[in-house]
């Protein structure tokens, strides 16, 4: 389960971010997540909520954006959007040249601190 290191990371980003800026208190961290990153959200939480106990993150919530996967098919040119992480033909054409460009984040992008 590899999203335990994930949710270490996570923690150890808001950690670090909170003491250099002298706060006390993590309050909320917001993250986003691909279709397409191999990361099951429940389990990311479920880690999250276990390391948190004892921080200055304890009573933190880890709020997960899901982005789902989109690109744009070589062949026909056109944009597409799926829920799907493993797509391999566009869903437009069928064609299974595609360029990807959402999907496998796996940010944080904001903290809430006090």
């Amino acid at each position: 389960m590899h999203e335990v290191g994930i949710a270490q990371g996570i923690l150890d980003i808001a950690l670090n971010t909170c003491k250099n800026n002298n706060y006390t208190k993590v309050d909320s961290i917001k993250v986003r997540i691909g279709k397409a990153a191999g990361v099951l959200p429940d389990s990311l939480i479920f880690a999250f909520e276990t390391m948190k106990i004892g921080t200055e993150a304890e009573n933190a919530t880890l709020i997960i954006e899901e982005v789902p996967v989109s690109g744009v098919c070589n062949s026909c040119k056109e944009n597409f959007s799926v829920d799907d992480p493993y797509i391999i033909q566009c869903p437009n054409c069928g064609n299974i040249s595609l360029r990807i460009d959402t999907g496998r984040e796996l940010n944080v992008y904001e903290l809430e601190v006090s």
